[in-house]
């Protein structure tokens, strides 16, 4: 009864340790790259993309296909790095925790 009671009080704190990272993370923003710097896109902790920058050498007919492509492996980069930022940071809140392996959080 014991551990049961220990656990609960574990899991109120993490459930605290979890609201306050859900407001971290929607204040974060990364950003990916893509052809060197020709492309970089910037997305919020929620994964919304909140910017776009296009190096106007990027804007020649014969060149759209490059640029959409670069624009989808920026924002793929930025996505990467972001979802890595979560994983590092609730393993860091789950730290202690008998969870099981591949459980994703936050839920």
């Amino acid at each position: 009864m014991k551990d049961i009671m220990g656990m609960m009080g574990k899991i109120k704190d993490m459930q605290a340790k979890m609201e306050r990272m859900q407001e971290e993370l929607a204040e974060l923003e990364c950003e990916g790259v893509a052809g060197g710097g020709m492309v970089t896109v910037r997305l919020t902790g929620k994964g919304l993309m909140k910017g776009l920058s296009i190096d106007p050498s990027m804007f020649k007919e014969d060149d759209v296909e490059i640029l959409e492509d670069l624009i989808v492996a920026a924002h793929n980069d930025a996505k990467a790095k972001l979802e890595a930022t979560v994983a590092e940071r609730t393993k860091e809140l789950t730290a202690g925790l008998p969870i099981p392996p591949g459980m994703k959080l936050p839920f």
